[in-house]
């Protein structure tokens, strides 16, 4: 009789309850990430007051952890013996602690400032981070183990990323319509410090709820997920042999660049997002509310039209598509506001227009987003035929630290821009950031932009398995196990 673990013994049919499983624990990943990337830099650097430069650095240090954790959680994950499965154990262990970690990140106590409010925030910052790989990692990595049918993981992914979107933007629009809701004191209404407290504890009860559920739903697959391999002991040459073997794979290497240039983008593109909004465009709480809120049809064509786009066209050429119509409609409206081509602030036919262009370009961000991870899923079976080892959560692992590493350096290049342009502090009102600022800003911004998207493209290119290699693949694994 065929084993249940084996991959491709009932692989294909994968039931609706384990998609949305599955996906409904990338809520966590959102809350998270929609966090770090909207609104950590904002609230320590306008709101508390502390420099660019020193949130620049706690990002920037907090990379050099993320450079440990995120392989080591792989690779041990890859490994794992327990009677959870390789997976599981390090889903529940990480829920509690990060909801925590997430709530007092954004809540410092008050007499802090200078270098003790910065201490806080790295420590924070870096605790939160190092649990969410805890859980993402191995989660993540599920998709190859639950099926390895190439369109299935497709469809799998665009659960995850519809649930990792809706999440994070839920949060922000409750946040900016409710938490940060304009008050006497501060008509603008994500400048008020107490609205980040409530919006912290509320966060951090989201991301613990999202992880057990998504542990628990998936549980009673376990006995069907991928076994390790046979315990031996640690030898730190053959684990970094090992290492190096698994991600030297060509196509990986080439989808690891693109994901370095498409994460720098996203985090550059998230840091200065509410600038944009609440200086360049003059937009308040409730305006970015309804354009943040406007976004889940972005999340819904990603769920229901990337699975048939793969399809069709084949993953590599659809995420081609997707990154170039992203790269056109991303940086367009600020272009025609430079031009003197978009209506002006404040005029009511600026909110409607901006949130088109915000869903179409989201829209295929999530796209991309979903074929990129789909496609590092087949990597696995390629390079279990070469390696004789299946590394699903070491190739997630070094995906998850390139787009962390890499959109922490974009948050760190949007200190860097605003820095540059001179962009002041405290600007309690959009009035008081001059339009020659606001001029510098875009100017800087949107080459960079252009830059970054260029990139991604180009590595994307080199990507070389398609429906065709990776069912010869899959051909190769089970001749090799019948024999």
């Amino acid at each position: 009789m065929a084993d249940p673990r084996d991959p491709g013994v009932g692989a294909p049919d994968v039931s609706f309850r384990t998609k949305l499983f599955y996906g409904f624990g990338s809520v966590a990943y959102g809350v998270k990430d929609n966090g770090f990337s909207f609104f950590l830099l904002f609230y320590y650097n306008q709101v508390l007051g502390l420099a660019h430069s020193w949130v620049g650095l706690g990002i920037l240090l907090t990379l050099l952890v993320d450079a440990v954790s995120d392989p080591v959680v792989g690779y041990v994950s890859d490994n794992w013996h327990s009677r959870w499965g390789r997976r599981h154990p390090f889903m529940y262990a990480s829920a509690v602690p990060v909801g925590l970690g997430f709530w007092q990140l954004f809540s410092p106590p008050d007499s802090l400032e200078g270098a003790a409010l910065f201490a806080w925030f790295l420590v924070f910052a870096i605790t939160v981070r190092t649990l969410i790989t805890l859980y993402e990692i191995p989660s993540s990595s599920l998709v190859a183990e639950l099926t390895d049918d190439y369109d299935q993981r497709t469809s799998m992914m665009s659960f995850r990323y519809f649930f990792g979107w809706t999440g994070g933007l839920t949060m922000s629009v409750v946040a900016y319509a409710f938490f940060f809701a304009a008050t006497p004191d501060y008509p603008t209404g994500q400048l008020n410090p107490a609205g980040y407290d409530l919006y912290a504890m509320v966060g951090g009860a989201v991301i613990t709820f999202a992880i057990l559920v998504s542990a628990i739903g998936t549980h009673d697959r376990i006995p069907t997920l991928q076994p390790p391999p046979p315990p031996q002991p640690f030898d730190a040459g053959r684990v970094a042999r090992e290492l190096r073997e698994t991600l030297g794979n060509h196509s990986f290497l080439v989808l690891f660049v693109a994901g370095i240039f498409a994460a720098t983008a996203a985090g550059l593109t998230s840091a200065l997002n509410i600038y944009f909004n609440t200086y360049f465009w003059g937009l308040d709480a409730t305006q970015i509310s309804l354009l943040t809120a406007a976004v889940f049809i972005s999340a819904f064509v990603g769920l229901l039209v990337t699975p048939a786009v793969s399809a069709r066209l084949g993953k590599k050429k659809a995420a081609i598509l997707t990154v170039g119509l992203a790269m056109i409609f991303s940086p367009m409206p600020m272009v025609l506001r430079l031009l003197g081509w978009f209506p002006a602030n404040g005029s009511s036919e600026l909110l409607p227009l901006l949130m088109v262009f915000s869903v179409l370009d989201v829209s295929f961000i999530i796209m991309a987003g979903v074929l990129v991870s789909s496609m590092v899923a087949d990597v696995v079976e390629e390079s279990e035929i070469r390696t004789g080892r299946r590394s699903e959560g070491t190739f997630f692992a070094a995906r998850s630290f390139a787009q962390k590493a890499v959109s922490g350096v974009g948050v760190w290049g949007s200190t860097w821009i605003l820095s540059f342009v001179d962009f002041p502090l405290n600007a309690e009102n959009p009035a008081d950031v001059s339009p020659e600022v606001l001029r510098d800003l875009a100017l800087t911004y949107l080459p960079a932009l252009i830059v970054l998207y260029s990139g991604f493209l180009g590595f994307l290119a080199a990507y070389r398995i398609s429906r065709e290699s990776h069912a010869e693949h899959l051909d190769t694994l089970a001749a090799r196990r019948d024999g």
